[in-house]
């Protein structure tokens, strides 16, 4: 059980460094677009997170389950606001009053 430990561990400390730097090279005109395709992404990692936390397992599978799910809500969330706001850049002026 140590060894898969680590093994996952290590699995997540390299995907987030991997992360981190896909999404400091997108350009600003391309984050809107993008941010709102991620949140099916997203809605597929909420589910992921949903089960580790039910993991009967460890208390720790419990808890970074449930920080998971936290994390991927305020990312879905956030995408939604965000793209509603890229949204509203295109209707008229009139649209916008009503």
């Amino acid at each position: 059980m140590e060894t898969s430990f680590i093994l996952v561990v290590t699995i997540f400390v390299l995907a987030m460094f991997v992360g981190f730097e896909l999404i400091t090279k997108v350009p600003p005109t391309l984050h809107t677009p993008l941010m709102s395709g991620a949140n099916a992404i997203s809605g597929i990692a909420i589910i992921g997170a949903l089960i580790a936390a039910g993991a009967p397992e460890t208390n720790l599978a419990s808890i970074l389950g449930t920080l998971a799910v936290a994390l991927a809500t305020v990312n879905v969330v956030g995408g939604f606001l965000v793209t509603n706001r890229m949204l509203g850049m295109f209707k008229t002026k009139s649209e916008r009053e009503q």
